[in-house]
């Protein structure tokens, strides 16, 4: 009988992903909380022929050099930013991820950001428990309407065409930026295209729904900031990156925003001396869009799909990076 391939996953996932490894491998779970360490990583890499990682593992060409048996690589995640692709082209390395089984769970979560931000339900939560609810005041915690409002989307791809069909039942004006057009999305949910400039100036709302390379690394600081409505409200569930904090910091400190919700942060977690901490006019969650039981057990059992496939020299259903099977 051939020896199962050895799997090494970089921390515990939901059942659905870890029940079909357990069956056809010989699968080894990183048991803390926390990631491993990167020379930890690098050196499970290098034991084993399949690896199955998270947003929070460093992928790089110097941790597949050391592993040249490692036959197939899996990403539970949509995102791919921290993994080398070009290195793992080059060696001719699939990676899986998941993509299109959270679309709904995050649109989900970043519409209840976009409320909370605007209703200031957290703000109005620390008020109570803080003794401070007195009386009912026409004046207390006041918050823009969302309904008949201008959201503006920076992405247009499945979560963002989401984030639009939520828009029409509010009766919004959604406009949207994206790399290319999509007249039939625009078409069919009533959306309009506009140049990011006049995005930032028109909406009462922002929404980030975009990938993180290079070209939009801190694509909202100060200079946006500055083209932005006086009173808006900024939603981040992409990638903390996205948005420069130093500047988001100086936006919603004067004022210029009214508010704004993370999902995600540059870094990742927090520093707990971070000044963003310090602002009532923030929401900040733990990276939690996907976070329902279905939209992860969903995620875990593609990741697995993925990475059998892949060691079983098969096409690998979900590829970050096609050109493997396409030059």
């Amino acid at each position: 009988m051939a020896e199962l391939p050895r799997v090494f996953v970089t921390r515990a996932i939901p059942e659905p992903g870890l029940a079909p490894l357990r069956a056809a491998t010989h699968l080894e779970v990183w048991p803390d909380e926390l990631p491993p360490p990167y020379a930890t990583l690098r050196e499970k890499a290098a034991a084993v022929d399949g690896l199955l990682c998270l947003v929070t593992d460093r992928i790089d060409a110097g941790l597949l050099a050391a592993a040249p048996r490692l036959k197939a690589l899996s990403q539970m995640a949509v995102g791919v930013d921290n993994i080398d692709l070009a290195a793992a082209t080059a060696r001719g390395l699939p990676v899986g991820h998941t993509p299109g089984v959270l679309t709904e769970t995050t649109a989900d979560f970043a519409w209840a950001l976009l409320m909370a931000a605007a209703r200031r339900v957290v703000e109005g939560d620390r008020f109570t428990r803080a003794g401070r609810w007195r009386t009912w005041g026409p004046m207390l915690l006041l918050g823009p309407d969302v309904s008949g409002a201008t959201l503006g989307l920076v992405g247009f791809g499945r979560i963002g065409q989401a984030m639009a069909r939520r828009a029409r039942g509010f009766d919004m004006r959604v406009l949207y930026y994206d790399r290319q057009r999509h007249p039939e999305a625009e078409q069919a949910l009533g959306a309009a295209y506009a140049e990011l400039d006049e995005l930032y100036a028109r909406s009462d709302f922002v929404s980030l729904h975009t990938s993180l390379n290079p070209t939009t690394h801190h694509l909202v600081g100060e200079a946006a900031f500055a083209l932005m409505k006086p009173g808006a409200i900024l939603v981040n569930t992409s990638r903390g990156p996205v948005v420069d904090p130093q500047a988001l910091y100086g936006a919603l400190h004067s004022g210029r925003l009214a508010g704004a919700a993370l999902d995600v942060t540059d870094p990742e977690p927090l520093p707990m001396d971070s000044p963003l901490l310090t602002l009532d006019n923030l929401i900040i969650a733990p990276h939690i869009a996907s976070a329902s039981f279905q939209a992860r057990g969903k995620m875990a059992a593609m990741a697995a799909e993925n990475l059998l496939a892949g060691l079983a020299g098969q096409r690998v259903p979900h590829c970050a990076n096609s050109a493997v099977y396409d030059p």
